[in-house]
């Protein structure tokens, strides 16, 4: 069976590593262009593209598929499926029916539920208890194809979007790989059809939506402190300067204080109250420093009780590495 990959972050490496060290039959890589990254903004090239290149499998960088000249190109590989993971580009009709048996997404969520870019800060942010990968037909709707295998992961208390992530790159690894399995010894169950009226969409991530409203309660923030980390990192302001907050804990709060102040600020975090109960953070970081543990952070930036985070008057949470 011969297959195409196409891919482009670490979560696609993973599956691409995962079918080769199946001995499945890669005869193309598709993954984006090098990208300017990083201080120096040089070209990096994608973890697909390096692993296409550890494994001398043949490589291609379009920067689109619509091109008749690069579909005839894919046409000659005469490919059985192409896998398709957090690649990046649109796949037009001529593309997805090109395979004998189309193409095949691996998607990390339990579809129809996060449809979309953001299904892993989406899951967290709403408080799923669960998630996983689908494996599912491609066609011409967004994630809008008939499911062929589907694997729950239960989504752990402190979960972040990083942890996550690397636990539903195994899994889609292993999922690919099993549905691959299948495919080839033609026992493949079939697709089933998404329930669209349970369909969930999970937007894209801005930038602005990590901003924390003291006001909501310590659930919904511990929440945005998971989902928004490692990107873009839930933010507030502290005397003017930009803070974002990288771990934490919901602390049962029964006093009475105003939104964002600190109730108490030692080596075991800084207690803020929220709307409902309060938030202990443990990791925070300043602009222009480096992530620190409460106890780093006050001893250079000390704090007294009553002080108060607030939402800050502009957005400077670009100044902030991370």
């Amino acid at each position: 069976m011969k297959i195409i990959f196409a891919g482009t972050p670490v979560f696609a490496a993973k599956a691409l590593e995962a079918i080769q060290q199946a001995g499945f039959d890669i005869v193309l890589v598709l993954t984006q262009p090098d990208r300017p990254a990083g201080r120096g903004m040089k070209l990096q090239p994608s973890p697909v593209k390096l692993l296409a290149q550890q494994y001398n499998i043949p490589l291609l960088q379009p920067e689109t598929l619509k091109s008749s000249v690069i579909q005839t190109q894919l046409a000659t590989f005469k490919p059985d499926v192409m896998v398709v993971a957090a690649y990046g580009l649109i796949l037009p009709e001529a593309v997805l029916a090109l395979p004998a048996h189309g193409c095949i997404n691996i998607h990390a969520s339990l579809l129809p539920r996060w449809r979309g870019a953001a299904p892993i800060q989406r899951a967290l942010l709403q408080g799923d208890t669960e998630t996983g990968i689908s494996i599912m037909q491609m066609d011409q709707g967004l994630d809008t194809g008939a499911v062929l295998l589907k694997r729950t992961l239960p989504v752990e208390l402190h979960d972040t979007t990083a942890t996550l992530h690397d636990k539903l790159a195994d899994l889609g690894g292993r999922c690919i790989v099993e549905a691959l399995t299948l495919l080839d010894q033609d026992t493949l169950t079939a697709a089933e059809p998404q329930n669209d009226a349970k369909t969930c969409y999970a937007a894209k991530i801005s930038k602005a939506e990590a901003e924390i409203d003291w006001t909501h309660d310590a659930t919904h923030i511990d929440r945005m402190v998971r989902a928004f980390n490692p990107h873009p990192g839930a933010f507030t302001s502290l005397q003017g300067h930009m803070i974002k907050l990288w771990q934490s804990r919901i602390v049962n709060c029964s006093d009475t204080h105003q939104a964002g102040e600190i109730i108490t600020a030692d080596h075991n975090g800084i207690v803020v109250a929220c709307g409902q109960d309060a938030l202990s953070i443990s990791i925070l970081q300043k602009a222009g420093g480096k992530k620190l543990t409460a106890a780093q952070f006050l001893a250079g930036h000390p704090l007294q009780s009553g002080e108060r985070f607030r939402k800050s008057t502009a957005n400077h949470q670009d100044s902030v590495e991370g």
